[in-house]
């Protein structure tokens, strides 16, 4: 699957789309692929119907959590998104990170981010679970954290 959400945010990229907080060249349509692309008004309820990542389900995503979104996609991709016993954990560049209901102990949801709004690692969590990409263990992250 990464593979798949690194290539449809490489054509959003190709069709005009802020990716990477860096503005793109206007979309210059290719002729024998023009489509109509349908617009996605809720990410979540797309991709638990498509279970996939979709071009226009990243596009909202993207357009809905920029850069948080975008390494979601990565994380949910590279299948950080980790299931134990007792929690939901993502496994960020620096650090571990616990999810539970939508909440993260990460720093930037308790200091930047207002209540209704979420993490990256969140929103990780929600893409991986919706496309079914949750790494499970049959064992508890209290445990494996003390190895680490």
């Amino acid at each position: 699957m990464g593979q798949i959400a690194l290539t449809i945010i490489k054509e959003l990229d190709w069709c005009g789309v802020t990716c990477h907080g860096r503005p793109t060249e206007p979309a210059k349509p290719r002729p024998a692929q023009q489509r109509v692309v349908p617009e996605v008004d809720d990410w979540r309820a797309a991709l638990a119907d498509a279970g996939e990542l979709t071009a226009p389900i990243v596009e909202r995503l993207l357009a809905d959590h920029g850069d948080r979104g975008q390494r979601a996609v990565e994380a949910a991709s590279e299948g950080r998104v980790k299931q134990y016993n007792d929690f939901t954990v993502v496994v960020g560049h620096e650090d571990e990170y616990i999810v539970e209901e939508g909440n993260c102990n990460c720093q930037d949801s308790q200091y930047n981010l207002d209540p209704d709004e979420s993490c990256w690692h969140a929103i990780a969590v929600d893409i991986a679970e919706r496309v079914g990409e949750v790494d499970h263990h049959d064992m508890y992250y209290s445990e494996v954290r003390d190895f680490l």
